[in-house]
């Protein structure tokens, strides 16, 4: 009987997590008719766990997706920089935007006239941005050039065709060949005052890029008929940079002020969405401050699960004591029990989250067929597909927080079991 006691203590006390620890933390998890409050218990502490691990990972991936997807098409058809003029019109664009593109790390510079105006058919009207722009460089706008739905945009140049977003086509109830009436304000002078100007033209091409505000409202005229319809004398509005790191603007703006060679005045992206996207960032940040909670709340569980569960084994703790098993030994099994939980939880939550992100649009088309709503209406999400972008150190973190609050919410529990007077314990029974 000895040589048994001492086999079955030896190892918990010469070596951590013993073969007996994981028998006696894996059979506590099984718990017994008896014991079912504590199962049950654990196992809302799992579930909470899981889903709020795969809960963060899918509000993160998709918030991620959101900044993603509205960045690069509010960049892509925007521009990282805008080059404005001082003290005289931008006359002399040719030149300036030639000196631009030549500076290492920019990719395009791109003289725009910008107007606003009236776009019209027989069946409705609409309130558009129309932006003169030469062919080449529309061409080279991946944004536009790479979605072109109808029609083409060969021999942009030569011609009064314009190019419309998709979804002005659909208000207007327009396609590619068809015309459009675009009316200004800003049109002759004539000793009644300024007319407006009235002009149609046919559609030479329609773009979708995706984005219903995009879509919806942009008109691209050639550079020359643009400054002939807002009366520009030769000039442009301003100058849009695309450079190749986005994030480093402040280095290209010193770049772009010493090639243009003439007063500038520049904006960059972030001036330009700074509102938009610190509403985001801080949403992001908010999101994730309140779904840890839902981690937190779950590790709380375990605390109290670990509590009654150690309340109620006091007696076998009592006896494994009395046989040799040393505090470390019991604080190692009790750790093991709760640990177990968050771990599992963790993982299963981990799995759950990636394959609901790398499936949400087929998720959402599912649920949008199941209830016969529009989950995700463009005309609000201004994207026409919801995005899902993991980012492998949110991602991580979130792993890693989960783990550890569940490891924490493990070691008081754990050090009262080892506490436990083997004398007092045993006094009652």
């Amino acid at each position: 009987m000895g040589e048994q006691l001492q086999a079955m203590t030896e190892p918990t006390a010469t070596k951590a997590f013993a073969p007996f620890e994981w028998m006696l933390s894996l059979r506590y998890l099984r718990a017994r008719r008896r014991e079912g409050f504590i199962s049950v218990i654990a196992g809302f502490s799992f579930l909470g766990i899981m889903l709020g691990v795969a809960t963060l990972i899918i509000v993160m991936a998709v918030m991620n997706g959101f900044r993603k997807e509205l960045l690069d098409k509010i960049l892509g058809l925007n521009g990282h920089i805008l080059v404005q003029p001082l003290d005289s019109p931008l006359t002399d664009y040719d030149q300036v935007a030639q000196r631009i593109s030549q500076i290492q790390g920019v990719t395009l510079a791109v003289p725009i006239v910008e107007g606003e105006a009236l776009a019209s058919s027989p069946f409705k009207a609409s309130g558009v941005l129309v932006r003169g722009i030469r062919g080449d460089d529309l061409a080279r706008l991946g944004s536009i050039a790479q979605n072109v739905t109808q029609g083409t945009l060969e021999g942009f140049d030569q011609g009064q065709g314009v190019v419309i977003g998709g979804r002005l086509a659909e208000q207007l109830s327009l396609r590619a060949g068809d015309s459009i009436t675009l009316v200004s304000p800003r049109g002759a002078v004539t000793p009644m005052g300024t007319m407006p100007r009235v002009k149609p033209y046919k559609i030479a091409a329609t773009f979708q890029i995706g984005m219903s505000e995009y879509d919806s409202a942009f008109v691209f005229m050639p550079l020359a008929e643009a400054q002939a319809y807002f009366n520009r004398d030769k000039d442009v509005t301003f100058i849009e940079v695309y450079v190749d790191r986005p994030d480093d603007v402040d280095r290209y703006a010193r770049l772009i002020t010493e090639a243009a060679k003439r007063p500038v005045f520049m904006v960059d992206w972030r001036r330009r969405n700074r509102v938009f996207f610190s509403a985001l960032q801080v949403e992001r940040n908010v999101m994730f401050v309140i779904l840890t909670l839902i981690v937190l709340v779950a590790a709380l569980n375990i605390v109290s699960g670990l509590i009654m569960l150690v309340k109620d084994k006091s007696a076998d703790i009592a006896i494994m004591r009395t046989m040799g098993a040393t505090q470390g030994a019991i604080l190692r099994i009790f750790v093991i029990t709760g640990a177990s939980i968050g771990v599992v939880g963790t993982l299963i939550g981990f799995l759950a989250g990636t394959v609901v992100c790398l499936n949400i649009e087929r998720i959402r088309q599912f649920l949008a067929w199941v209830f016969h709503a529009d989950i995700f209406p463009k005309e609000v999400y201004f994207l026409s597909k919801l995005p899902a972008e993991m980012s492998v150190g949110e991602t991580t973190a979130v792993v890693l927080v989960s783990l550890a609050l569940s490891l924490l919410a493990t070691l008081y529990p754990a050090w009262r079991a080892a506490r436990l007077d083997p004398v007092d314990a045993l006094r009652y029974e």
